[in-house]
């Protein structure tokens, strides 16, 4: 009993399972690679938070906690938390409104939002909804993750130029861009270093991920911000860091106000636990391992939680932290913890480290990372490739243009939906026919040259039959028999793609049936899965219930020859007879 209760902690707590195979080898690859990532999440998490209208503190603190809770309750050995760049948007959309109308303070606001958050990803993990995050197809995903970078981009383009962009929706903060440049508000010394800032980022970027960029791009601004005197040429600065960790701490926020923060908190969930799920199953693909989704899922609601306990916001799991994270050695979530550790020491004793960095540097870290998002060879390969996907990925990113980025992510996961159910409502179909020399029966569109089997109509329908596609099957059946020259005696479903049926398409295969009867023709299945023919017996759809469907097109074709006979030789049977008799050794 007591090892039960100790393997279904360790299954809980992962980090358990990894201290206890815990290997001495790897501590110095752990070690280094901690401190590596430690200069890359420091910029990165105070870049977020001011990108989203926080103090750049929190930024640390969204770090710090889920990096220790990942620790313990994170399923990939690997994978680095904190701030992202997908997720300022939707933080942004979902506080801003809120702050303005007086409903609350910034940091309590985003607190709430990624404890809402977290809670929806723990549900959603415990009901094994895991599979959700598939509900953002790659070209949707695409499409969405570019709206949010120009999104982005336009909003951190004042602050690398030394002015804020006002507006909430895209639309007015491109407006309020464009009057501040037209208004000459730009500050010639901010635009260089943040200018500068984002060709060492992108430069770097390409040539190694062992150097983190914005830890470079952080000690180069601090140092040119020193040598040119910032604080008096009107360049914004950090400043010093509030001293030591945040109590934890219920955000005060009242109950309407939560109410409000519901819509981007589902949001803030789903594309947290897409992006995590993207880079949980690459990494664990890499490294022969097998990471469940739901599981990822709890963790990553368990980090939003903490996070918005200890006055942090909205996290997950990106793919720049955590490939470098394995490029610099990294072994176990050992690394986070150090990382984590080395940030503790930075808020506690050193608060003024960051006190000449310009924020243009940040807003270059938040740019850059926006610049990532979107991948231009992609588009090119679906315009190629598929235009109707390059279509989707494009209004995936007008719908984050148009309508914001929490509305966007409703947007993206509903043209995936509509996509999936336009393919499955009229999904490919085929009447099969016998090609002379190639086994089996063929496409006769792709084949027109095969021969039909007089009377006989082999139909195959590639897709379950459900609701939004009931009308559709019956139709198509009814157009082939139509169409076809001779006259029809008998329809074969080759129904081995046929998965599913649900009861709108049973009742409509009763309908079929029964007209097809009153024409004379009799519709049969072949290679009927046992689960599917259980539904239709449970259905009634058909009126004798003994009749025996064939297993495979063979054999259902041998018995329609059997019953019906017609003028039909097979290739295979004339290849049959010729080689029996051709005399020996071919002469």
């Amino acid at each position: 009993m007591q090892r039960c209760c100790s393997v279904s902690l360790v299954n809980l707590v992962p980090g358990i399972g990894q201290a206890r195979s815990y290997r001495r080898e790897w501590l110095g690859h752990d070690l280094a690679a901690g401190v590596v990532i430690t200069g890359m999440l420091a910029p990165a998490g105070m870049a977020y938070a001011t990108a989203a209208g926080l103090p750049a503190v929190t930024g640390l603190y969204a770090t710090i906690v889920p990096l220790l809770v990942y620790a313990l309750f994170g399923p990939s050995r690997i994978l680095v938390m904190g701030p992202d760049s997908s997720l300022t948007p939707i933080i942004v959309a979902a506080i801003v409104p809120l702050v303005a109308s007086g409903a609350g303070d910034a940091v309590a606001l985003a607190g709430a939002l990624s404890i809402i958050a977290g809670v929806i990803s723990i549900a959603a993990g415990l009901a094994r909804f895991g599979f959700l995050a598939e509900l953002l197809s790659t070209p949707v995903r695409l499409g969405y993750l570019q709206g949010i970078a120009i999104t982005i981009i336009v909003a951190q383009a004042g602050k690398l130029a030394g002015f804020s962009v006002q507006g909430e929706a895209l639309r007015e903060q491109g407006r309020s861009l464009i009057d501040g440049l037209a208004d000459g508000r730009i500050n010639s010394w901010a635009l260089a270093t943040g200018a500068v800032s984002i060709a060492v980022i992108v430069v770097l970027k390409a040539r190694t991920r062992r150097i983190p960029a914005a830890f470079v791009v952080v000690v180069g601004g601090i140092v040119v911000a020193l040598l040119a005197d910032f604080s008096r040429r009107g360049v914004p600065l950090v400043g010093d860091l509030p001293q030591g960790l945040p109590t934890p701490t219920v955000p005060d926020v009242g109950l309407d106000t939560l109410r409000h923060l519901v819509a981007g908190a589902i949001g803030v969930a789903f594309v947290a636990f897409a992006d995590t799920s993207v880079v949980s199953r690459s990494m664990a693909l890499r490294r022969g391992e097998h990471v469940d989704a739901n599981h990822e899922l709890v963790a990553l609601g368990l980090c939003n939680v903490a996070a918005g306990f200890t006055q942090g916001f909205p996290i997950s799991a990106s793919n720049s932290r955590t490939p470098v994270a394995e490029a610099s050695g990294a072994r176990t979530q050992l690394t986070g913890v150090v990382a984590a550790v080395a940030l503790v020491v930075v808020t506690i004793a050193s608060p003024s480290t960051f006190r000449h960095l310009p924020d243009t540097s940040l807003a270059a870290i938040v740019i850059a990372a926006a610049i990532s998002l979107i991948d231009l060879p992609a588009m090119w390969r679906l315009w190629h490739v598929r235009r109707s996907e390059f279509l989707l990925a494009v209004a995936a990113t007008l719908g984050v243009a148009v309508f914001g980025p929490v509305e966007g992510v409703m947007v993206a996961v509903a043209l995936s939906i509509v996509n999936f159910l336009r393919k499955a409502w009229k999904p490919h179909t085929a009447e099969l026919v016998r090609v002379e020399g190639l086994k089996g029966y063929h496409d006769r569109a792709r084949h027109p040259e095969g021969r039909q089997i007089p009377g006989l109509v082999l139909y195959r329908f590639d897709s379950p039959l459900f609701f939004a596609n009931a009308r559709f099957f019956s139709e198509d059946v009814q157009r082939v028999v139509e169409q076809r020259a001779d006259a029809v005696r008998r329809v074969i479903v080759t129904a081995e793609p046929i998965t599913d049926i649900d009861t709108t398409a049973a009742d409509s295969l009763k309908e079929l049936d029964a007209h097809l009867a009153a024409l004379g023709v009799e519709l049969r299945f072949a290679e009927l899965k046992g689960q599917v023919r259980e539904r239709l017996d449970r259905y009634g759809v058909f009126a004798d219930p003994a009749r025996d469907d064939a297993r495979t097109v063979g054999e259902a074709v041998r018995r329609y020859l059997g019953e019906h006979p017609v003028d039909w030789v097979d290739w295979e049977d004339r290849a049959a007879d010729t080689d029996t008799e051709r005399p020996p050794n071919g002469g």
